[in-house]
């Protein structure tokens, strides 16, 4: 009953001075909205990020020749000869984290139909290529194990490749083209992916056997990669410690002895990539708080000047049996409903700035729970912490010298 009394004098004071009330909420009201909208952007990044990485390949893990130096140059991967069939026959018949496995060797060149031409590069690989990079052939169809093996001039393009090569609407499966003037036949089409994180179109490629490609368009007998995918995001890491103990049997490597390959993994670019925009988002949040400080300090200077204006009030208070610590919640009550109350406001400030930021700016956002929870938290701190000197102050007053105070 004492708090609930307490609670009303606390309301009726904040209601006589509204205007100061609001004002003062104003530090608080802009510090949570900034938070929930740094926080949302921070964690819509993210989410982006993982979602963009994701889509180039399902858990995928890519296993590529060490790049050695000669002289102090790096020699480029794609000329090593360390990376062999029997790597991948190897890894095929003894992985048991992985799901799907397929042989890479690609190159570059001028994709020709008719009197139409378009630069692009050409990957040859086998039927799990589609698994590993979770893509879908929308018209047409795969190639299939028997046409790798006879290698078969087969081919399965982009998007890209379509628009820049049937530019009048025709339907591309069943069409010749010649990709260095090696003619393939087109028997599928790819779903369109777009973009990857870094930029790279997607859509822009020749997908043939791997047998087709190393014999007519490399003439090599060795692979530049293989790319396979885990059984699970969560097994992706004990599938890349399978895959490197695999490979090292493979390369007959004793225990000193230095890989000769490298085998990374999608949380690798996850990780980083997510502890980069954790790293922003904090400092966003750093920023944004510094508005929660200046209204903290708002709340307090504003709690201090009430003191002084309701002095006489409060020794009269004293004067007939009030405790101090009724004082001292007293104003405590007050600065934090005004904390408090600047924080509901914040929060749907806060939100409907998200809402506006992805509508208008196109960013990605995500909201999330904790991020509330962590500003209502700081509010009613906020309002603790700042509110307790002027409430302290109030609580000590002389009732005699307060009683005289003009």
């Amino acid at each position: 009953m004492r708090i609930l009394n307490l609670l009303k004098i606390a309301l009726k004071a904040i209601a006589l001075n509204k205007v100061r009330a609001l004002l003062t909420m104003l530090g608080v009201i802009i510090g949570v909205a900034s938070v929930i909208a740094m926080l949302a952007i921070g964690e819509g990044s993210k989410e982006s990020i993982r979602t963009q990485i994701s889509s180039m390949g399902s858990n995928m893990i890519t296993i590529r020749p060490y790049a050695e130096r000669q002289g102090g140059v790096r020699l480029n991967r794609d000329d090593m000869q360390s990376l062999t069939m029997d790597d991948y026959n190897e890894l095929e018949s003894k992985a048991t984290l992985l799901s799907y496995i397929s042989p890479q060797v690609n190159g570059n060149g001028q994709v020709i139909s008719g009197s139409k031409n378009w630069p692009s590069s050409i990957y040859g690989v086998n039927p799990d290529y589609l698994s590993i990079k979770v893509w879908e052939v929308t018209d047409g169809s795969m190639f299939t194990d028997a046409e790798v093996k006879s290698a078969s001039k087969v081919a399965v393009i982009g998007q890209t490749v379509v628009e820049n090569l049937y530019t009048e609407g025709e339907n591309p499966v069943g069409q010749m083209i010649r990709f260095n003037n090696i003619p393939f036949k087109v028997i599928g089409v790819l779903s369109e992916k777009g973009e990857n994180t870094f930029g790279q179109d997607q859509d822009d490629v020749v997908l043939s056997p791997y047998t087709t490609v190393q014999k007519r368009i490399l003439a090599i007998d060795y692979l530049q990669s293989v790319v396979a995918s885990a059984v699970s995001e969560e097994d992706a890491a004990a599938a890349v410690e399978e895959v490197n103990e695999i490979m090292r049997e493979s390369h007959r490597l004793g225990a000193n002895s230095t890989d000769d390959f490298e085998v990374r993994s999608m949380d690798e670019l996850i990780s980083t990539f997510s502890s980069t925009s954790e790293m922003l988002t904090i400092l966003l949040v750093a920023i944004a708080s510094i508005s929660l400080l200046i209204g903290g300090i708002g709340i307090m200077n504003i709690m201090y000047v009430s003191v002084k204006e309701r002095t006489r009030e409060i020794g009269l208070r004293l004067a007939i049996g009030a405790k101090g610590t009724d004082i001292l919640i007293q104003f405590l009550i007050e600065a934090i409903l005004i904390s408090i109350t600047g924080g509901i406001i914040g929060v749907i400030l806060g939100l409907g700035s998200t809402y506006g930021i992805e509508q208008i700016l196109r960013w990605p956002t995500s909201v999330t729970s904790y991020s509330i929870i962590i500003s209502f938290a700081v509010c009613a701190i906020t309002g603790i912490f700042f509110g307790w000197y002027p409430a302290r102050k109030a609580s000590v007053l002389d009732p005699i010298t307060a009683l005289r105070y003009e």
